[in-house]
Parts: C-alpha cells; structure tokens; sequence
C-alpha cells in the first residue's frame, strides 16, 4: 500500500509507510475494534506516538488504510487499458482481473466486510474514494456504446449496475469460500475452481449484454 507523502522526509515517509503496512495486516486480521494501536506500532518498528503523530487515531489509520486499498485495485484496473480492446475482450478482461485481483488480496475482502458492518461510517468521510470510480464507470460506458454500435450488445446497459455484478461475481465467491466449499464439499480454493469461476463468470457477464 501507498502511503507516501511528498511533504514528508524519506525518513519519516518509510516510517509512515511501514506503519500503514503493518495496520493494514493487523486490520485484515482483527478488524478496526479488534486492532491495536499497540501491535500496529510494534510491527512497524515504530511507537505509538509516532503513530498517532502520522494519522491522530486508530480510527483515521483505518481510512487511510482503506483508500489506499481501493487505490491500489484502481491503479491495476486502469492499467488494463481496456479501451484499447474490442468490446468484448475489454469486459472479459474486466471479470477476470476483478475476480483474480480479490483472490490475490484477501486482505481487501476483510476490510471491506469489515467496513460493511460499520455502515461504510468511515468510507463516507472520503472524498477520494468516490473520486476514483467515476472515471471507471465513464470508461465501461465508452466500452459499451462501441458495443452497441458493432451489434455485439444490446442498448440500455447501466455501467453502475453492470460494475456491481462484475465485482459481485468474484467477491461474493472469494468472501464466502470457506463455507461454500464446506457446503457443498468442493475445495473451491483451488486454481482449477477459480478457473471454472472465471469462466463462468465471463460467460454471465457476456451472455446478459448480447442483444
């Protein structure tokens, strides 16, 4: 995670980052009430005073460390470059990273079920967060109306709904692993099963936009 300050020394900006390494693996682990500032700071080889000197609270440490968890997914997501890709490639392009990208960092699914059950209290006070998904949305826009234009989707797509199912498809999958694959006595962590999950997951998305 990205935590650099330019106004910040190189000292004090590798001080800062380790501490936002260390809360985001504490965080994932423990959630925001069952963190501690107290093991944050030890894992960061730092003190708590240095710490509350960097983000003031446990409380603005975890918003710091949830934008920089959806920074880092949409620096991935628009190095894809899918307006460089047919109009199908682009959206298949778009499942496949979205469901690899969540099986890649577990820690972005606990923040975010952890996040969850606060409300989104935290997320509300982020003025980046939003800021960051609004380009997204206009790009898959742009992707569907040339889709529509070559007869290959059809007409009335929301891109918020579509980006929603896109996101769902693997989250829901990832976040429920365990259970499911005790459900149902299948070990859906495997690279096999996730494979079959892409696959599928390609073909609902592609399926529901053809005309």
């Amino acid at each position: 995670m990205d935590g650099s300050n330019p106004a910040l020394s190189p000292r004090a900006a590798a001080t800062r980052q380790r501490i936002l390494d260390a809360a985001l693996g504490e965080f994932a682990a423990k959630g925001l009430a069952g963190a501690r500032v107290d093991e944050i700071a030890l894992r960061a080889g730092a003190n708590k005073r240095m710490l509350y000197a960097h983000f003031g609270s446990k409380e603005e440490l975890w918003l710091v460390v949830l934008e920089g968890a959806y920074a880092a997914k949409r620096a991935e997501e628009r190095a894809l470059q899918v307006d460089a890709l047919s109009p199908a490639a682009a959206m298949q392009r778009l499942v496949e990273f979205n469901l690899r990208y969540t099986a890649a960092h577990p820690e972005l699914v606990a923040l975010l079920n952890q996040e969850n059950i606060h409300q989104a209290a935290y997320l509300k006070r982020s003025a980046q967060v939003p800021a960051m998904y609004s380009p997204l949305l206009e790009q898959i826009r742009a992707v569907l109306e040339r889709g529509v234009a070559a007869g290959l989707f059809r007409e009335g797509v929301d891109p918020m709904q579509l980006y929603v199912t896109i996101v769902a498809l693997g989250h829901f999958y990832l976040a429920n692993i365990h259970t499911l694959s005790t459900i149902f006595g299948a070990g859906l962590e495997s690279e096999a099963a996730l494979r079959a999950r892409e696959a599928h997951s390609v073909a609902v998305v592609l399926g529901y936009l053809r005309p």
